[in-house]
């Protein structure tokens, strides 16, 4: 059973046998399916039932010949409408079944952020028909399964274009230092060995989280599983329509990135409210938004191409 079924609604659910009436619904009902041909006759469709607004559980299979649909695999989703540009998106295929990674190489925090794809059933699509495309933008969420709600840390007031330049000014450097800059790795460099030291010193007589305002790094042996502090910017209450359990999806502010965090209201330490922190652990995923490239070819065409993570 998917560990993140908990996070939609679905904390109740013990065993596989408890899951398939759902499953089984969501191929009945034929909700936003996505349906493209295999190589050898067959039809892959994917199959949607939403719990609650923006979230759910996705089906994915194959319809033989004979119309008999296989179930291959399933996921919780939550999909988002807050979009961040993008001009180095790539995907990568996973070893074990056609399912994608998405990757971003200019990921606001500085990093290289690897996704999972909730929507690899068009990736394939665009695979087969061997369409010249790129990333545009990507609409990430994060399912968590447990977390906290700290409270917020006093800031200084400073000015917001100032603080603008800042951003802008590390994102160049981090981009330059990419491209393999040296002026720009000693840079940076410099300024985290600076705030390290600034950090160590103000620990001696400071709680750790109110040194540290925000935090986005990879966590455990998943490439996809993240350890973040981020700050609450909006939030609602969903209900699961089936279980009856409240979900919080939570729209947080974490180095200058904005996406959508969910996480079942059991789960979850404190009381979430605007200005607040969240700290957790997540399973980020979400889509890429494709546009027809004419100059540059940047998905292989043939499957046996494709990058494997």
């Amino acid at each position: 059973m998917h560990k993140f079924l908990r996070t939609i609604g679905f904390s109740k659910l013990d065993t596989d046998m408890q899951l398939e009436p759902l499953l089984e619904r969501a191929v009945n009902e034929k909700y936003r399916t996505l349906i493209i041909n295999g190589d050898d006759g067959s039809v892959i469709e994917q199959y949607q039932l939403p719990v609650a607004p923006s979230m759910g559980i996705a089906v994915v299979g194959e319809r033989s010949k004979d119309g008999i649909f296989h179930r291959k695999y399933y996921f919780p989703y939550m999909r988002s409408y807050d979009g961040t540009l993008t001009e180095a998106g790539s995907v990568e295929r996973h070893l074990e079944k056609e399912t994608y990674a998405g990757v971003l190489e200019d990921f606001r925090s500085g990093i290289t952020l690897i996704f999972y794809i909730t929507n690899s059933v068009q990736l394939r699509e665009l695979v087969r028909m061997q369409m010249h495309v790129k990333a545009r933008q990507a609409f990430l969420t994060g399912l968590a399964s447990e977390g906290k709600i700290l409270l917020p840390i006093e800031k200084k007031d400073e000015d917001p274009e100032t603080m603008k330049r800042k951003r802008n000014e590390r994102r160049r450097l981090f981009e330059a230092a990419r491209q393999g800059d040296q002026e720009a790795i000693d840079t940076l460099t410099e300024t985290d060995i600076n705030l390290f030291n600034e950090a160590h010193q103000r620990m001696i007589t400071e709680d750790l989280y109110t040194i540290v305002e925000t935090c986005f790094m990879p966590t455990g042996v998943e490439c996809d599983v993240y350890s973040i502090i981020g700050e609450i910017v909006s939030l609602r209450v969903k209900e699961n329509v089936y279980t009856h359990e409240n979900v919080v999806d939570m729209k947080i502010s974490c180095n200058d990135c904005i996406f959508h965090v969910a996480i079942n209201e059991s789960d979850l330490v404190g009381v979430p409210a605007v200005g607040r922190r969240f700290k957790g652990k997540i399973w980020m995923q979400g889509n890429f938004e494709f546009v027809e490239d004419d100059h540059k070819d940047e998905m292989n065409h043939d499957d046996s191409d494709i990058d494997e993570v």
